[in-house]
């Protein structure tokens, strides 16, 4: 697997163990349908919360928010409404953002941008 991929696999973990410090319950993760994939699926105060993984080494190119696209987020939406036909969810839904950077000495940050799309 190219390092990049595994850069993104490790930040949708730290962000999931982030999110579970923060209250969060975890659900799922890398959750598929056809060409869309959601990162992690979580519970908050009675939502269900579909999270796009963004990592950055950096900011010099821009914000991990700023890389999710129209197109990303229709295909998120799409997974999304699968997976609550699949699993009869009928209550409220959120999509959010989660920002991961390393800066240059190592250090992890995290920016969690809620209903950040819909």
């Amino acid at each position: 697997m190219a390092d990049h991929n595994d850069s993104g696999k490790l930040a949708e973990q730290l962000a999931a163990d982030w999110l579970v410090t923060k209250g969060y319950e975890f659900v799922d993760k890398n959750y598929r349908h056809g060409h869309a994939e959601i990162d992690v699926i979580m519970k908050h105060r009675g939502l269900l919360i579909f999270i796009e993984i963004k990592f950055r080494s950096g900011t010099g190119f821009g914000f991990a928010e700023e890389f999710v696209d129209s197109t990303k987020k229709k295909l998120v939406i799409k997974a999304a409404d699968q997976y609550i036909y699949e699993n009869d969810w009928h209550n409220d839904i959120r999509f959010d953002i989660v920002g991961v950077y390393k800066d240059r000495h190592g250090n992890v940050n995290f920016r969690h941008f809620e209903d950040a799309f819909y």
